[in-house]
């Protein structure tokens, strides 16, 4: 299996059409989530167990009431790819899942 190929930014732009709330930074996307700070570490805990699985990894920024979630493939020399829009949608859903959770 070779190196992830880096996308053009033609594609990138479809692709951030399909995942609102996302924006792209340079190399990198990025979503801000609006969330309960233990929501967000329930989040956290099931995002990582995702990643670990596919073996690809966003950089997460938990504050008290919000997490922030960017997002590079680092094997294509911090280029974007089409594994970046996958986990971004798999990270939408995940925190959606945690928000509709009451924790009270």
């Amino acid at each position: 299996m070779g190196a992830p190929q880096p996308m053009s930014d033609k594609a990138i732009e479809q692709a951030l059409a399909d995942l609102p709330g996302w924006e792209r930074n340079g190399d990198e996307i990025t979503r801000t989530y609006e969330i309960r700070y233990h929501a967000a570490v329930a989040a956290i805990v099931t995002i990582a167990d995702r990643s670990r699985r596919i073996q690809h990894h966003a950089d997460l920024d938990l504050r008290i009431d919000h997490l922030r979630a960017s997002i590079t493939t680092h094997d294509a020399g911090h280029r974007l790819t089409a594994a970046d829009f996958d986990l971004a949608h798999r990270i939408d859903e995940i925190v959606a899942a945690h928000q509709a959770i009451p924790l009270d």
